[in-house]
């Protein structure tokens, strides 16, 4: 036995056309029935006549067109309503009648070209009918009758078009937020890649310019290659596991965890020192056992305020400081501007603003700035989301 949502999923799935069809052939099948005869939609005053030959073919254009209402709404509105007009002059009064304010309620919701014409088109149409169906009566109908009924064809059309704009309006805002999300993720993974590749590449680059002056010193040269190389494969590791971030596959498996915050901070300072910066690395209170993405943004703020220092304060003294607290983690990173180079908060102004860009996001504060006496200082207040 099928079950109903199968049933239903099959049903979706078949043509539109095929799923708009039964409607026309109920309403079809409703107007042969002898009770419902002459009780159908009455314009003018002819009396009601019975069936004859031309019944059937009236009928047909009536119902039997509602199939296209979604498919080819302006055809389906041209079929019903010549066989409307026919049922009305011949008076057959049909509850067929029915489906010319459903034709129109479908061209207002699915029409999407030549709107205004299709509806002038429609209008202009009625003044003859109205006008023949005045002549061909006893004279007993007034204007304000085919008034009337014009006005309530006007507002099928009119709930169709306001459903149509309903509809345009909701896939525009499907369309934004998906847009949005596109343009946040892209974001998110550039900023991933400039945190991860510019920190290692910027290490590697100063280890490579210090072993060329470490020729006649082959045991410390061979120590900053190993250097050179073990940065490498620290930004390969980490280049992979964003990559694993990436995949829509991640996190369904048993991958390996990451190495512990503590860990990791360790790891950025000592590689940082390894390429000639010299780093005082000062580690306050307990982390907490879950903090959300406050430990990732804290690991971040050291390790773009470390590659600034590289870049534009190599060989300065540089502190940081990390405190961990129970609601929050605050980091300090500071050199003194006594370096190879002029000391810079902001470098190209990518990397810090994507790092004030993820501490805002956690509703905490983030400040870069010049120090009084020379280089630099980088600070980030960032709830953890805990309890107190």
């Amino acid at each position: 036995m099928i079950s109903p949502r199968r049933l239903s999923g099959r049903w979706q799935r078949l043509d539109v056309t095929v799923r708009d069809l039964p409607l026309g052939l109920l309403i079809l099948a409703g107007s042969f029935l002898p009770a419902l005869h002459g009780n159908g939609t009455r314009v003018g005053d002819l009396p009601t006549r019975p069936f004859d030959a031309l019944t059937a073919l009236a009928l047909g254009l009536e119902c039997l067109p509602l199939a296209l209402r979604r498919r080819r709404p302006a055809v389906c509105l041209a079929l019903v309503s010549v066989g409307f007009a026919v049922d009305q002059v011949r008076a057959y009064h049909s509850v067929a009648g029915v489906a010319l304010p459903l034709a129109l309620l479908s061209a207002g919701a699915h029409l999407d070209r030549h709107r205004r014409a299709a509806a002038l088109l429609f209008s202009a149409a009625y003044v003859p009918l109205a006008v023949v169906l005045h002549r061909l009566g006893s004279g007993g109908e007034t204007a304000s009758e085919f008034v009337t009924f014009y006005l309530a064809l006007v507002l099928a059309w009119g709930t169709g078009a306001w459903l149509r704009a309903g509809r345009v309006a909701e896939a525009e805002h499907r369309r934004r937020v998906a847009e949005d999300t596109r343009t946040a993720e892209r974001t998110r993974i550039a900023r991933e890649l400039h945190d991860v590749v510019t920190h290692h590449v910027t290490a590697m680059v100063v280890q490579a310019e210090a072993a060329r002056y470490l020729t006649a010193a082959p045991d410390r040269l061979d120590r900053t290659l190993t250097a050179v190389t073990d940065t490498g494969r620290l930004a390969i590791a980490d280049l992979r596991h964003l990559l694993d971030l990436l995949n829509p596959d991640h996190g369904t498996g048993t991958g390996g965890a990451r190495e512990p915050s503590a860990g990791r901070l360790l790891t950025l300072v000592e590689r940082t020192r390894q390429a000639g910066q010299p780093v005082e690395f000062t580690e306050e209170g307990t982390p907490a056992p879950s903090t959300g993405s406050a430990d990732l943004v804290a690991y971040r703020v050291v390790q773009e305020a470390l590659t600034n220092a590289l870049k534009y304060a190599h060989g300065s003294r540089t502190s940081v400081r990390v405190r961990h607290g129970a609601k929050e983690i605050t980091v300090e990173v500071g050199t003194d501007g006594s370096g190879s180079a002029a000391a810079s908060p902001g470098g190209s102004g990518r990397g810090l603003a994507g790092l004030r860009e993820r501490v805002d996001v956690l509703g905490g504060e983030f400040s870069a700035e010049h120090a009084p006496g020379g280089g630099f200082l980088v600070r980030a207040r960032i709830p953890t989301g805990n309890p107190s």
